[in-house]
């Protein structure tokens, strides 16, 4: 079981989500962080933008992977938003971005877990066909289940 599979609850993935900007994003990820797990959603949205002011954490061909550290966070938190239209993010390849996957871990957490999650990702959406199933997946259902279903080549 990949890692992102054991830390992405089916509430935790939104799809087809109106949102135009950067900052309207994050509000959304503290939205779904505060309603589902009770982190507070302005803790959610300062540490997202905190990370982002040093460099862009989007990926590329339309994914992002927005991160930080959450004081008082027991346990590393996922969620993965896809919205209906891209918004700027700055990515290297200067595309809009429409998939989201927000990352959040303990402010005391060893970085190993973080940084093994964040590769895990990295190395799902850089697989072409897998991130094509996702934009085109057409229920939140069939992406969580995408998402969980999904092995390393690596492994």
């Amino acid at each position: 079981m990949n890692p992102l599979a054991r830390l992405l609850p089916p509430t935790h993935v939104a799809i087809n989500v109106d949102l135009t900007s950067k900052k309207r994003v994050f509000e959304h990820a503290g939205l779904v962080f505060e309603n589902h797990q009770g982190i507070a959603r302005a803790k959610v949205f300062d540490s997202l933008f905190a990370r982002e002011r040093l460099g862009s954490t989007g990926l590329g061909k339309g994914v992002a992977v927005p991160h930080g550290r959450i004081a008082g966070l027991a346990a590393p938190a996922t969620a993965l938003l896809r919205l209906a239209d891209g918004v700027a993010f700055d990515a290297p390849d200067g595309d809009p971005v429409r998939l989201f996957c927000f990352l959040l871990v303990p402010e005391k957490s060893s970085s190993d877990i973080h940084l093994q999650i964040y590769a895990t990702v990295a190395e799902m959406f850089s697989d072409d066909s897998f991130r094509e199933r996702i934009f085109s997946e057409p229920s939140a259902e069939g992406v969580h289940r995408e998402l969980t279903a999904w092995q390393s080549s690596m492994e």
